[in-house]
């Protein structure tokens, strides 16, 4: 199997304008997640999608590969499944990595391998919560999991309710999942799921992972011990340097 690390990174965010030509201990933020993405032996190739020439260039000139995608791609899996057909090595599988985790763990590209590499068509991962704050938070996506590790449902909400317990119980009770938003796709799958119309539960949680379920495209998870640390503002720059 001939898989593709494709790290989506686009210019113009709302929250955080350049964010991936941020500098972080001298390097740019994208410098510093392809290199990690590099480390992984089983990727065939890592190339950066783009829309913004300003990001192209710094990834050519660090020696990383990049491609120039649409400017008006809605998500990253759109922008991956552009960049798999100007990738200049045919690959049999994509997995979808933020650009915005300069400390992503290579572990967890790892284990999308696995999944991939086991006749998986669509992956991701997922990680115990431990914190009250955490489980209750609406930024935090939580998933529901079969015994097969197949994933029954995302939401923003703490899933699933329990009836007569107080929340602040609920970590005793049941293990809750925190979904991390790394995901490998066999190429038929990314193409077909790119070009499904939108579903009301998708625009009820605003997850594009709910338009695939509610398609019946079923979605692999492995469990994870490891956080994902992204940066969405600039203040988490500071934050994301002392972690180095």
């Amino acid at each position: 199997m001939k898989i593709a690390g494709i790290i989506p990174a686009r210019y113009a965010s709302t929250r955080f304008p350049g964010k991936p030509l941020t500098p972080i201990h001298g390097k740019p933020m994208i410098q510093h997640v392809y290199e990690r993405v590099a480390q992984v032996d089983d990727l065939d190739v890592v190339v950066v999608a783009t829309d913004d020439q300003r990001i192209a260039e710094v990834v050519t000139n660090f020696g990383g590969q990049a491609v120039m995608t649409k400017p008006d791609h809605l998500n990253g899996t759109a922008r991956c499944a552009q960049a798999v057909n100007l990738i200049n090595k045919p690959v049999n599988a994509v997995i979808n990595i933020q650009g915005d985790e300069p400390l992503i763990a290579t572990e967890q590209i790892k284990q999308i391998i696995q999944l991939l590499q086991s006749g998986n068509t669509l992956a991701s991962l997922a990680k115990p919560i431990t914190e009250l704050d955490e489980l209750i938070n609406t930024n935090v996506v939580k998933i529901v999991l079969s015994h097969a590790k197949q994933a029954l449902f995302f939401s923003r909400s703490p899933i699933p309710f329990i009836r007569d317990i107080p929340i602040e119980k609920w970590l005793q009770q049941h293990v809750f999942y925190k979904h991390i938003g790394i995901y490998g796709y066999s190429v038929e799958v990314l193409q077909a799921i790119t070009q499904l119309p939108p579903c009301s539960l998708e625009k009820a949680e605003s997850l594009e992972q709910l338009r695939w379920l509610a398609h019946g495209y079923p979605i692999s998870i492995d469990i994870t011990h490891t956080d994902s640390i992204g940066v969405d503002h600039p203040e988490d720059v500071k934050k994301i340097e002392t972690l180095f």
